[in-house]
């Protein structure tokens, strides 16, 4: 299908339906239609009443738009890539990661690194246009994934920028374009199940555009908060790389507050981050995350989920994998299974702590 008969469809495509799923933020508290998230439970004497548990799987309307790179990604079966069964196999796995006591999972328009961590990133991975539109053929994917978890009662993180495709956006004044096109999209659905991760990890010094650094992200923040429908707006926040802590002209103007724990190998240490941002100045009570950290030891009594976890805080799994379709949720072609060791040990841990 060409991009001009994509564009033709896209308003029957991207039609909103009646929504099912509610998020709303209490304090430091997350509520799901009207219902704190897994009401009532405690795990090994800690609080999970109000968290979001979650993983990073930012590649879910993954494409690449650049014929240099797209036969990297090839399925070791068809011997090529195909977007369209990634999207299917994702939402075929969806109800999986529910019932496993998943909540909540990172998906972005501008996707992350395919080969989980990249020097360079020559591939055309970005959903969003050089002028800041949307590319109607990744919305309409989103779309397929955000309504599925709206009827699974799951809240996604729909994640605006990445700092390996930021340098598709020609300006300024395309960010903010982007910002205004996506948030637009996501009200004009009505989704009701959303957070908004405006950029991935923006203190990384990867980033072109000066609006998407900490010194001013806040901005875009700000930005997606002053557009609504009727009074309804989108929750929204931005992360911070590994071992970062919140700034406080974030911490200011976020609804929750996103950090990573990639590269913390003492669990202590994730403790720790959680305390520290909650003592930057402008921290009232809202809900911390860590929606990436790509460490594990899942069998063991200290781990850094266990430690997120003893200080109310939600965390996300990440697990870059490998592109050869047998383990990982980051590399293209991706499993979107539970099929390896390691994310079965996640997931067992998973539902023992959510009593899914």
């Amino acid at each position: 299908m060409t991009r001009r008969s994509l564009v033709q469809l896209a308003p029957a495509l991207l039609a909103a339906a009646p929504t099912k799923t509610k998020v709303e933020i209490r304090q430091d508290q997350f509520f799901i239609n009207g219902q704190p998230t897994y009401k009532g439970r405690v795990f090994r004497g800690h609080k999970i009443e109000g968290l979001l548990m979650n993983s990073r799987m930012v590649q879910g309307i993954f494409d690449d738009k650049n014929p240099a790179t797209v036969s990297k990604w090839a399925y070791p079966d068809t011997k090529k890539w195909d977007a369209e069964r990634n999207v299917k196999e994702f939402l075929a796995a969806m109800p999986l990661w529910r019932k496993h006591g998943l909540l909540s999972f990172t998906i972005n328009l501008q996707g992350g690194s395919p080969e989980g961590y990249s020097k360079t990133q020559p591939w055309f991975t970005s959903g969003i246009a050089p002028d800041g539109s949307l590319l109607p053929d990744f919305m309409a994917r989103l779309k397929r994934i955000l309504d599925r978890a709206d009827q699974l009662g799951m809240v996604p993180i729909v994640g605006y920028f990445y700092f390996g495709q930021d340098q598709v956006l020609k300006d300024e004044a395309a960010v903010r374009n982007a910002v205004i096109n996506a948030t637009n999209w996501l009200l004009d659905q009505d989704y009701r199940n959303i957070l908004v991760e405006v950029n991935n990890e923006t203190n990384v010094k990867a980033y072109d555009h000066e609006i998407l650094k900490p010194a001013r992200i806040h901005e875009l923040i700000n930005l997606v908060k002053s557009m609504n429908r009727n009074g309804r707006r989108l929750l929204t926040g931005t992360s911070y790389g590994g071992n970062g802590i919140p700034e406080s002209n974030v911490v200011k103007t976020s609804d929750f507050l996103l950090i990573h724990g990639n590269g913390v190998k003492d669990p202590k240490r994730i403790a720790e981050m959680v305390r520290l941002s909650r003592a930057v100045d402008g921290y009232k009570p809202m809900p911390i995350l860590f929606n990436e950290d790509d460490h594990f030891d899942f069998d063991k009594p200290e781990n850094n989920m266990m430690s997120a976890i003893s200080e109310y805080a939600s965390w996300g799994y990440f697990d870059p994998g490998a592109s050869d379709y047998s383990d990982g949720y980051q590399c293209p072609p991706v499993n979107w299974g539970i099929n390896s060791e390691r994310k079965k040990a996640f997931f067992n841990l998973l539902r023992q702590v959510t009593g899914s």
